[in-house]
């Protein structure tokens, strides 16, 4: 069973940053596209970032330029990386998982695509 542990949430204010981490168990990470999502009370279930098992990497035109996710297979841990941080940017966060795919590129911010997920960690920005 694979599983996925999120980490890093916390308050802050805006304009500030925060790193969140997801690690994973039970199979290697380079395997794997990875990804973050979030939901936001009030708006649709959006993704955030993804990163490709060639490690090309996909953002949402709301974080571009200030979000960053990377990874580091030597410690089987996805990062994202959230600077100058906004209001709108509250959330629960997720990090979610799945193999490779064709045609990822197209497909990253579908909910439905992604088999594994973690319990979340909450994001919380204050103006």
């Amino acid at each position: 069973q694979v599983h996925l542990m999120e980490s890093g949430g916390g308050s802050v204010q805006a304009g500030g940053s925060l790193t969140l981490s997801c690690a994973a168990e039970q199979y290697t990470i380079n395997n794997y596209a990875m990804g973050w999502f979030r939901a936001v009370p009030g708006r649709a279930f959006e993704a955030v970032a993804a990163i490709d098992t060639d490690g090309t990497t996909y953002y949402s035109d709301s974080v571009k330029g200030r979000f960053t996710i990377s990874h580091n297979p030597g410690k089987n841990t996805l990062y994202l990386d959230m600077n100058n941080l906004k209001p709108e940017d509250t959330g629960m966060y997720f990090c979610a998982a799945r193999g490779w795919t064709n045609g990822f590129g197209t497909v990253w911010r579908e909910e439905h695509i992604w088999s594994y997920w973690g319990q979340g960690t909450q994001v919380t920005v204050s103006a």
